[in-house]
């Protein structure tokens, strides 16, 4: 699609149900919590898990995501990378907030993926959703900066955003 100028060669999008979808660029705030986060997890993660940031996560023939992470067992491998093997994903939101509660959430809950976080950029609150069903999740909590985000997989992830150091 770049060779017929279709798209541009640095044109972010995401597919969905084979329909391209352009990504939002992504902010100042994007990038320093995103750095943060990369650091403060490779830190702490235990050998026997893995992340990813930025990865194209097929989802299924038709449609692909870019998640900011996802986090899997170091076994299963980034190409082995499915929506059953994905432990927890994570979407870091500015302008993109209301897209990724809203439509990319409900693919991500029909795919089965069971934990997703969103993480609003600029006030830190996150939405953890979890209990994945056919249009949306069953449980989503919103949870302020300040308090404990605790990821089920791997308890030595937990951080409370406001605290994080950022870069």
């Amino acid at each position: 699609m770049v060779a017929a100028g279709i798209l541009l060669e640095d044109e972010r999008f995401e597919l969905i149900g084979g329909e391209i979808v352009p990504m939002s660029p992504k902010g100042n705030q994007h990038e320093i919590l995103k750095a943060s986060l990369t650091r403060y997890w490779a830190k702490r993660l235990r050998d026997e898990f893995v992340f990813a940031t930025e990865t194209t996560f097929r989802i299924s023939a038709d449609t692909f995501l870019e998640p900011d992470f996802v986090f899997y067992r170091s076994a299963d491998t980034v190409t082995n990378l499915r929506t059953d093997n994905a432990l927890l994903v994570v979407e870091i939101s500015n302008s993109s907030l209301g897209y990724d509660l809203g439509r990319k959430a409900a693919i991500y809950a029909k795919s089965g993926i069971g934990e997703l976080w969103v993480i609003n950029a600029v006030t830190f609150e996150t939405h953890i959703h979890t209990g994945p069903g056919q249009e949306a999740y069953g449980r989503v909590n919103a949870v302020p900066g300040d308090e404990l985000l605790h990821a089920a997989f791997a308890p030595e992830l937990d951080l409370r955003l406001k605290e994080l150091r950022l870069a």
